[in-house]
């Protein structure tokens, strides 16, 4: 492979496709033609397959591995959201809060090395930084 021609995408896997969709369309605004199934591809800057959910069971069944649904906050990976400042990092965290979104490591912080960001959990757990 040559790096810097190869693009990168994430897939998150969801018990409830459904559910996290209308959170990742509806709450935090990301654009899917998605009409119900088990997977639902969004559009971002990033371009085509930069990330999408794909059912959990269906994929352990494809994969012919065991269904073992997680529990609680995922800390096994993140996925980041890039906003371009810190005000606009502010007002997605008041934004946010007013829909009930979980907030595990609390209110945006400025780090040293020049980034502010927070965390949120999605309706499964996976852990997003918006910074």
């Amino acid at each position: 492979m040559k790096g810097k021609e190869v693009r990168v995408g994430a897939c998150i896997f969801a018990g409830d496709v459904g559910t996290m969709v209308r959170f990742y369309r509806d709450t935090l605004g990301l654009y899917t033609d998605w009409e119900g199934g088990d997977f639902a591809e969004f559009e971002t800057a990033s371009g085509e397959l930069s990330f999408w959910i794909y059912g959990r069971k269906p994929f352990t069944e494809a994969m012919n591995l065991e269904y073992m649904p997680p529990k609680g906050i995922n800390q096994s990976f993140e996925i980041g959201l890039w906003l371009p400042t810190f005000a606009d990092v502010d007002a997605e965290y008041d934004r946010l809060s007013k829909l009930g979104v979980r907030f595990p490591a609390g209110e945006p912080m400025t780090y040293p090395f020049g980034i502010r960001n927070f965390y949120i959990a999605d309706p499964e757990g996976n852990l997003l930084e918006i910074g």
